[in-house]
């Protein structure tokens, strides 16, 4: 089955810079959408950012939007976020997540429309 893998997080200053990747193996890994999703302490799962593979369509949660970006390289089943600009709120677990069908009857901001997820990589930012 396909795995996903987080890397990228660790502390950074407040203003700061950090680029996450999420690595995707397995034998047959052809997702339709990839997200990424934060949790901090206490808190729900938050939508972060997810792009669709066929049109590299993006889309992003306002609190994030202008400072963060998604992208994909297809060919080494990579996703990348980029997070530029970064605020003591950001804190949070970082998760990846593919989905696989392409119709999604639940909105890809919806944590609960991924099939498959990793297991997160910790982004704290220090004022």
């Amino acid at each position: 089955q396909v795995q996903l893998v987080e890397s990228g997080g660790g502390l950074v200053q407040a203003g700061g810079s950090l680029r996450l990747s999420c690595a995707a193996s397995g034998r047959t890994f052809s997702s339709y959408a990839m997200g990424w999703f934060r949790q901090a302490p206490g808190k729900e799962r938050e939508f972060v950012a997810r792009i669709t593979w066929s049109l590299g369509v993006t889309y992003y949660a306002d609190s994030v939007k202008g400072r963060f970006t998604i992208s994909g390289d297809y060919t080494r089943n990579t996703v990348y976020l980029q997070m530029n600009s970064l605020k003591p709120e950001d804190t949070a677990v970082y998760y990846c997540a593919a989905r696989l069908r392409a119709v999604a009857r639940i909105p890809l901001t919806n944590a609960n429309a991924y099939d498959y997820w990793g297991q997160g990589t910790q982004v704290t930012v220090s004022s």
